[in-house]
């Protein structure tokens, strides 16, 4: 950038500063709320609003809150002037409302606000002139007394109107463009109009100081307040009154510090609209104090609609991120953001907070403004991490999911965010979580099972598999492990059940359990959930699912027979005596065949299929009895019990007196 030597501050300090405002530290009551959005937001439109839609946004201050609102410009079109009729004449003021206009200190423009403001039951009349260095000498080309004047003679002229005129009226005066003016002419200026109208504590006044064009950082502007309000005279019975702009980006800053000044009254508009870069945001002021513990007095909680009713009417745009009321200022997009927030919500749904808010990431309860967390706070794209789509699950479907469980599905939401380019609405992650580990089985399905209680779990599994059912019996310690057990015993698989969780996922008598299953295969972790009425149903859907999802079951071709699946159930019903004669009798096959079908169907020797049996019977008892070591090693069908320990250490390695305290 060139020229800079071109620019020079041109803000004034007041002759005798202090800084009394610094040593507050927040605002501790609310200012005097006035919405200038039907006046000075109205005129900054590319398109000024039409009587009807001034109306309607008249009637959304009044529910807001406002006690004050300034009306328009009477004297400046035909359009502001009738608003002004219509609100008197049609009695839509309410008792607690007072309207304002605004009025130049030009005397034909003063009698016509006056002509507009005839009966009105309450209205304060705002007199302003500009009072700055440059407008004095560049455009009325007049001295500080003729400026005064100016003002001093307004104010005599709202005097004698208000006395003739039908209405209950109050003054406000402002001296416009105070940013570059003398700041002890700018209160000389207000004191002289402040002697015309000789205010009371019963009738007060207002005092306003604009700032115009803002040209001064925020605590420059709050050392002016300061000084104006110790030297304004009937300070008792003037209310002080600012009206920030935000050309430096700082008219919140300059409203807050204002008070903490000695302010009384804000004048903003609502999201900010106004000349330029507009006016103070009240909605940002006054949920600011609202997030510190202090009744603003104003009613944002419905923030959506109430934006929704301000774009419509005055076809301007709110920023995403406008503060509290733009789209995406409660989003987190970020993985680790949203893993803390998750966490807060949860800490302050278990009232672990003591009722404060203090969630990480939000410095208000969105739900105060109407917002919802699911669509609002945490949503999910590329950027997103585990706490945020688990967030989603949970409070859209209830689905709690396991800790464990959770960066599987993340990175399952984000690889798909990520190659479509989009953020991915809670409706379409819950299709990607139920396509990948709700329905996803595609390799085989368990339609029935049957158990029988026989010194453990025995499971009758029907696998369907292709276009064939196979039915396997294999025992388990509980009914998940046995049917686990079958199915590895079908695809001749082996793999740690390392994980179950469950949930109800509603109340009363409709409701569905839900379960969460872990598999480990060759180190890589699987997983499934299952949905269902039935408990037990519900955790062998989900057991299902996550071995569906294992590359060897996957790419087996259903070439099973039932022949193979025979043979093997047999050994399971006859494991104490089984012998390759008997199965040779039963199966009416020679031994050295069925020998060798078995090694090849099963991918064991007949006497390693026995020896499977036998130990996961022994691992059964084990766990689920106190059977001595001795008649654990005799109903596994080992009369040795150094043998049947051998033989168990080596599978499982441990010796059975250790496997059975490592369960318990």
């Amino acid at each position: 950038m060139k020229n800079v030597e071109k620019y020079q501050r041109q803000y004034f300090m007041p002759p005798k500063p202090s800084y009394d405002w610094v040593k507050k530290d927040y605002i501790d009551h609310p200012p005097i709320w006035c919405s200038v959005d039907l006046r000075d937001g109205n005129q900054a439109l590319i398109e000024p609003m039409s009587l009807d839609e001034k109306l309607e946004f008249f009637t959304m201050l009044v529910k807001l809150g406002f006690k004050e609102i300034e009306i328009g410009f009477p004297a400046a079109s035909e359009t502001e002037f009738e608003f002004a009729r219509t609100l008197i004449e049609k009695n839509m003021i309410p008792d607690d409302v007072t309207v304002q206009v605004l009025t130049q200190a030009r005397e034909h423009i003063i009698k016509r606000t006056f002509e507009a403001v005839k009966g009105a039951p309450k209205a304060i009349i705002h007199l302003y002139n500009s009072t700055s260095v440059a407008q004095r000498e560049q455009v009325f080309k007049k001295s500080k007394e003729e400026v005064m004047k100016i003002a001093v003679d307004g104010a005599k002229l709202l005097d004698k109107l208000a006395k003739e005129t039908n209405g209950n009226f109050s003054f406000e005066y402002s001296p416009e463009s105070f940013p570059g003016t003398e700041v002890d002419y700018a209160v000389d200026v207000c004191n002289a109009v402040l002697d015309v109208w000789k205010p009371t504590k019963k009738n007060k006044v207002v005092i306003n100081i604009p700032t115009t064009v803002e040209i001064a950082m925020p605590h420059v502007f709050a050392t002016q307040v300061e000084y104006i309000s110790k030297n304004l005279k009937y300070r008792d019975a003037v209310t002080l009154s600012l009206h920030p702009h935000n050309d430096r980006g700082s008219g919140v800053s300059d409203a807050e510090l204002g008070c903490l000044a000695g302010a009384d009254r804000i004048e903003g508009t609502l999201f900010g609209n106004g000349e330029r870069t507009g006016n103070v945001d009240i909605v940002t002021l006054a949920i600011n104090m609202y997030s510190h513990g202090i009744d603003p007095g104003l009613d944002f909680g419905h923030i959506t609609e109430i934006a929704e009713t301000y774009e419509r009417l005055t076809r301007m745009r709110i920023y995403e991120r406008q503060p509290y009321a733009g789209q995406l200022v409660f989003t987190a997009f970020s993985g680790s953001h949203q893993d803390a927030i998750s966490k807060g919500f949860s800490w302050h749904e278990q009232k672990k907070d003591g009722g404060i808010w203090s969630v990480p990431y939000l410095p208000i309860d969105p739900k105060d403004l109407g917002r919802e967390y699911d669509g609002d706070v945490i949503r999910i794209n590329s950027q997103s991490g585990k706490g945020g789509v688990s967030y989603i699950l949970k409070t859209n479907y209830g689905m709690m999911v396991p800790k464990e469980m959770q960066a599987d599905i993340s990175y399952t939401i984000k690889d798909i965010s990520d190659r479509e380019h989009a953020e991915l609405s809670p409706a379409r992650i819950y299709q990607i979580f139920e396509d990948k580990y709700v329905h996803n089985d595609n390799v085989f399905r368990i339609p029935v099972v049957h158990f029988k209680q026989i010194d453990g779990i025995l499971a009758e599994v029907t696998v369907s598999h292709g276009d064939k059912e196979h039915v396997v019996e294999a025992n388990g310690n509980g009914r998940l492990d046995a049917v686990s057990n079958a199915i590895k015993q079908y695809f001749n698989i082996s793999y740690e059940l390392s994980t179950y969780e469950e949930h109800a996922l509603s109340r009363g008598s409709s409701s569905k359990a839900c379960s969460y299953v872990g598999i480990t295969y060759n180190g890589q972790k699987f997983w499934g959930v299952g949905i269902d009425e039935d408990i037990i149903k519900s955790s062998i859907n989900a057991l299902v699912i996550a071995v569906n999802q294992i590359d060897t079951v996957r790419n087996i071709k259903n070439n099973k027979d039932e022949r193979i699946n025979s043979i093997i159930n047999y050994i399971q019903e006859n494991y104490l005596t089984v012998t390759l004669d008997d199965l040779s009798s039963q199966f009416y096959l020679s031994k050295p065949y069925l020998s060798k079908y078995i090694k090849e169907k099963s991918g064991m020797t007949f006497g390693e299929n026995v020896k499977r049996i036998r130990l996961n019977k022994a691992s059964t008892l084990l766990r689920n009895g106190n059977m001595k070591v001795e008649k654990v090693a005799e109903a596994a069908g080992y009369q040795n019990v150094e043998h049947f320990n051998r033989l168990f250490k080596k599978k499982y390695g441990m010796t059975p007196v250790q496997y059975r305290s490592s369960t318990r």
